[in-house]
């Protein structure tokens, strides 16, 4: 507390509002990319919740600290400690007996003795044989009274956590309104059982005994679920015992408080609440394998912490149709792993709503959910920067980021960076200095006016005006998501289609994808395409689209890049149908080399893009691109993107592709 009487606490009403802005990049990417291998988004986005990032532990970090908390209960407890702890009472109070006994000469006391001598070895034998025991050592005597309050407190607190030191040194009205309590509980449980409960009754009932629970319940709902659950971790505790344990339990609890109605009254209420929740976990049992005892309230505590991680580990696998991570509950979760636990959940939360609020996922009519446009363009964006990165640094390549060497005004606009000589953008220059000195706190007014830094500076892009018609021919064949192929495939399908579609708006691209028959097809749909067991590797039929394509598009200049792992092992009939033949035959080869030649007479720059090492296909690929005078180039997958886009980038300014 300071010293104006101001109060700091932790701040519990919602998400940390100092927290940072979620960042969704890393998300979208993760998503995408499991998208591609032929996830749907709604499963792609439960795998990155479940896995989590390197800043973000995931589902599956949670689930594993649940399931260590639950190791930990079980590998350090036992369950004996009531039975252990009523042996050592009753051992002292014998003790104690024996001792005034010896002291005594009458012959009463002998006989006392030879009785003492002949008590049944079990703890519960022993208790029942000594009730109505005269004793003469008055600590024996409160020794022996300890053990049935001690049994009678342990059994309260197995139903009514707290009980067992609420109830310490208890008289005998307390244990009157005990009674009482359970008496009228179970008459208001067998009024809900019939259906004849009202709320007047719960009211009535909370006014009389309301100090029997603190936690307060509101109605009698969360009252018999509260009851339920710890019953139901009572009868767990009791399962879990040995039956030798639980013989001797059971007929110690007759001895609690001297009561038999009250243990007959619990015994109803036990039942109650079973038939009014019968879907608990009533029946299971554990093994406890530890060395350090704990009572029967503990015990039942521990277990009824059990059934919580349990719950969460259910929960939080989200396996059941429709799982949300609004099914986990974020109470048992602190309660059970800390506050540290529940943040980590509500960060997975905010990202997830993030997501589909920043209208990166959007539900399809069928309810499922899809990767929206705005997603598409930040996806492109992501792999295409990656595509460029990887492209600077090879030698001689153009940096991608300039959108044209001179030419229209695109209309788009980026960071001044060094060696650009493309005309600043006034507008945008200026916005970013006034919108960073406020930021900053400055006044323009007292600053003498706006101060630009080179940070502000942003230039105008240009479109090239040459135009081009670019189809891309990837193969769909089965062998490539065999071999690892299908995912950067689809990065450099997407890279190029964000690259043609917001730096070159003239060039019109095509995507064909070619496995037994080709077609073309959007980004979107690419994207999602599984892999099909399907052997066939129709280059024919997609060099066919490809010329259609550059048809549509006479003033274009026509670039065709083709992405392969295998010798064309297929052809198209007139009649629609596809022929596939393996190995390739003379007349799938001889259709595929009249279709190139048809592309090449149309002026298309051609390059191959060879994906492995089979001597066969880089046999064909070479024979083919010296046919053309195009080229061939055979990258590692992950500067596939790279390649294709630089090829496209040369293809388009008339330029020879880099090899």
């Amino acid at each position: 507390m300071s010293r104006s009487g101001t109060r700091y606490e932790r701040y519990v009403e919602g998400p940390d509002p100092l927290a940072p802005p979620v960042d969704l990049s890393e998300a979208l990417t993760a998503i995408s990319e499991d998208v591609m291998a032929g996830t749907s988004p709604q499963r792609a986005l439960q795998e990155y919740l479940r896995r989590g990032s390197q800043e973000r532990p995931g589902l599956d970090d949670l689930a594993r600290r649940v399931a260590a908390k639950r190791r930990e209960l079980l590998g350090q407890h036992r369950l004996d400690g009531t039975l252990q702890e009523a042996r050592e009472l009753l051992d002292r109070a014998v003790l104690a007996e024996r001792k005034q006994l010896a002291r005594d000469l009458d012959d009463h006391a002998r006989f006392a003795e030879m009785r003492l001598d002949n008590l049944p070895p079990s703890t519960a034998g022993a208790v029942r044989d000594l009730a109505e025991y005269p004793w003469r050592s008055s600590e024996a005597r409160e020794l022996y009274d300890q053990i049935k309050d001690l049994l009678g407190r342990e059994v309260l607190d197995q139903r009514f956590r707290g009980m067992k030191e609420a109830l310490q040194g208890a008289g005998e009205q307390d244990r009157r309104a005990v009674q009482e309590m359970v008496d009228d509980l179970n008459a208001l449980l067998a009024k809900r059982q019939r259906g004849e409960d009202t709320p007047e009754d719960f009211a009535k009932f909370m006014s009389e005994h309301g100090d029997f629970f603190p936690e307060n319940p509101g109605n009698i709902d969360e009252l018999i679920d509260s009851l339920a659950q710890r019953a139901a971790a009572a009868a767990r505790l009791r399962n879990s015992l040995s039956p030798q344990q639980r013989a001797e339990l059971d007929a110690l609890a007759q001895a609690a408080f001297g009561s038999p109605q009250l243990m007959e009254s619990l015994a109803q209420m036990d039942a109650n609440l079973r038939a009014l929740r019968p879907d608990l976990q009533w029946s299971r049992g554990e093994h406890f394998s530890g060395d350090q005892p704990m009572g029967l309230g503990d015990g039942t505590g521990a277990l009824q912490d059990i059934a919580d991680l349990e719950a969460l580990a259910e929960q939080l696998a989200q396996q059941h149709p429709g799982a949300e991570l609004g099914d986990i509950d974020l109470d048992a979760l602190r309660r059970q792993l800390g506050e540290g636990a529940a943040t980590d959940l509500r960060s997975l939360a905010e990202l997830e709503k993030a997501l589909r609020e920043a209208g990166l996922l959007t539900k399809a009519p069928d309810g499922s959910l899809r990767l929206s446009p705005k997603a598409m363009r930040r996806l492109g964006k992501t792999l295409l920067q990656d595509a460029t990165d990887r492209l600077s640094t090879r030698a001689g390549a153009r940096d991608a980021r300039r959108a044209g060497p001179a030419g229209d005004f695109s209309g788009a606009s980026r960071g001044w960076q060094y060696g650009d000589t493309e005309p600043w953008d006034v507008t945008r220059t200026v916005t970013n200095a006034v919108l960073r000195e406020a930021s900053e706190g400055a006044d323009p007014a007292t600053a003498g006016g706006v101060r630009l830094q080179l940070r502000d500076v942003e230039v105008t892009q240009t479109e090239a005006r040459t135009r081009a018609a670019v189809a891309l021919l990837v193969d769909t064949s089965f062998s490539m998501v065999m071999e690892g192929r299908w995912v950067p495939m689809k990065r450099t399908a997407v890279a190029l289609h964000h690259l043609v579609s917001t730096r070159f708006r003239g060039d019109h691209l095509q995507l064909i994808g070619f496995g037994r028959h080709a077609r073309t097809m959007p980004v979107e749909e690419l994207i999602g395409l599984d892999g099909v067991w399907e052997q066939g590797t129709n280059l024919h039929h997609g060099l066919l689209l490809a010329a259609r394509h550059f048809r549509r598009h006479p003033q274009a200049q026509p670039v065709l890049l083709v992405v392969t792992d295998g010798e064309p092992t297929a052809h198209l009939q007139p009649d629609g149908q596809a022929v596939f033949d393996y190995p390739p035959s003379d007349h799938t080869l001889a259709l595929t080399v009249r279709e190139l030649d048809a592309v090449a007479r149309m002026g298309a720059r051609v390059t191959f893009f060879r994906l492995g090492s089979d001597p066969g296909l880089a046999r064909f690929v070479d024979a083919m691109a010296r046919r053309v005078d195009g080229r061939v180039v055979a990258p590692e997958l992950d500067d596939l993107g790279a390649a294709v886009v630089g090829s496209y980038l040369r293809g388009r300014w008339g330029e020879p592709p880099l090899v």
